[in-house]
């Protein structure tokens, strides 16, 4: 089997990678990846289970039957669901996002595409996504996988991550820029 290969480190890229090689053998990469985009939906749109993931106060019997019952909820798959519970249990909850971002690393690579990590102010509609997939196919010289995030206070334009270059052409880092060139 192919590993990682470098584009994924540390305790997110292990679980990440663990369970994309066990999605892979399942023939579930697919199925996985809709669930992990469900949960990093529903991470992005709950504080309550921000906290669930987050907080070192819930204990791993409580974090396991909350996940659970979040995994029914949100109708993730079995593989998935039970992923859930081995980070509740090992008390690795806390490392979901990253989880989530590494596996759709992964994915991306075993495909033949880059992954990009793009954030803006407001969520991007698909004609938005296309075009930017778009560019980036023009400027990369191969397709993109995109990881939307929404973060309200970059104000507007986007922050484009891929590897380890990043493009910033959110208004807060220009509005910055300029207020540093004012001070002289």
């Amino acid at each position: 089997m192919e590993t990682s290969g470098g584009i994924v480190a540390g305790l997110s890229g292990r679980y990440a990678t663990a369970l994309f090689d066990l999605a892979r053998a399942q023939q579930a990469v697919d199925v996985v990846t809709r669930s992990l985009d469900t949960l990093r939906t529903a991470l992005a749109d709950s504080a309550d289970l921000r906290t669930l993931t987050t907080s070192p106060m819930i204990d791993r019997a409580a974090a396991g039957t909350a996940v659970a019952a979040v995994a029914k909820s949100l109708q993730i798959d079995d593989l998935t669901a039970k992923f859930l519970g081995v980070l509740a249990h090992n008390r690795r909850l806390s490392a979901l996002p990253a989880v989530i971002r590494d596996f759709a690393r992964l994915n991306a690579r075993s495909r033949g595409l880059v992954t990009a990590e793009v954030t803006s102010a407001h969520p991007l509609d698909a004609e938005q996504q296309a075009a930017l997939k778009a560019k980036l196919r023009a400027g990369l010289g191969t397709d993109a996988d995109l990881i939307l995030h929404v973060d309200p206070e970059i104000l507007g334009g986007l922050v484009v991550r891929v590897g380890s270059r990043m493009v910033d052409s959110s208004i807060r880092t220009k509005l910055n820029s300029l207020a540093t060139a004012m001070k002289g």
